[in-house]
């Protein structure tokens, strides 16, 4: 069957962490390595309820806050210098853009409930897609199937007609399980490689 979408995650793919220093600073104020301090954010039981929604960003946020003591006053700042380091692929994006309009366009991402307003109002590339599932606004993550199969419904397409890219493998497994193609993302060169060959074996007709 000939590719007809290609789905991309979000974090770590198209947003990725390129200096990790203002992140590291932090969190050695607060006794911690980077690594303890995304999981307080991120994997935290509380982190797991804010990615399907059960609480907001901003309760997540002000949790993180309480753990680590951090006065509401200077959480701005904290969140700001959490983010510091990341950058907005620009060239992928314009890649994307690229696919348009032979293929459909769509994004699956494991998020809280802030990235839509993220990418409709700071980032302004929500008109890149033609679907964005996150898994605040679904109430389930990835890799559950269900989330890769409401993406799917949404744009009409089958699975085996789908490519999905994420930086995690068991994400991509997940994709895989539903009937999905996959690539695991590790840098932007190997993975539109990876992708250009993809497309060319499945009769897809993007030049």
């Amino acid at each position: 069957m000939a590719i007809q979408a290609v789905f991309w995650d979000f974090g770590g793919v198209l947003m990725r962490t390129e200096d990790w220093e203002p992140r590291r600073r932090l969190a050695n104020r607060y006794g911690l390595t980077r690594e303890t301090l995304e999981d307080l954010l991120w994997h935290h039981p509380l982190g797991d309820k804010a990615a399907i929604g059960e609480i907001s960003a901003e309760e997540q946020w002000h949790n993180v806050a309480r753990l680590l003591k951090v006065p509401l006053g200077e959480l701005p700042a904290f969140r700001e210098q959490f983010f510091a380091g990341d950058r907005l692929d620009r060239e992928l994006i314009d890649y994307i853009r690229s696919l348009k309009p032979a293929y459909r366009v769509g994004m699956i991402s494991n998020a809280f409930s802030d990235l839509r307003p993220l990418i409709e109002n700071e980032l302004h590339i929500a008109d890149v897609f033609d679907e964005i599932v996150i898994s605040a606004e679904e109430g389930v993550m990835k890799p559950d199937p269900k989330i890769y199969l409401r993406a799917l419904e949404r744009l009409g397409i089958q699975p085996e007609a789908a490519v999905f890219v994420d930086d995690f493998e068991r994400n991509i497994h997940g994709a895989r399980e539903v009937g999905m193609l996959a690539i695991h993302f590790r840098q932007p060169d190997q993975t539109l490689e990876a992708l250009t060959q993809l497309l060319a074996a499945h009769g897809a007709n993007h030049r």
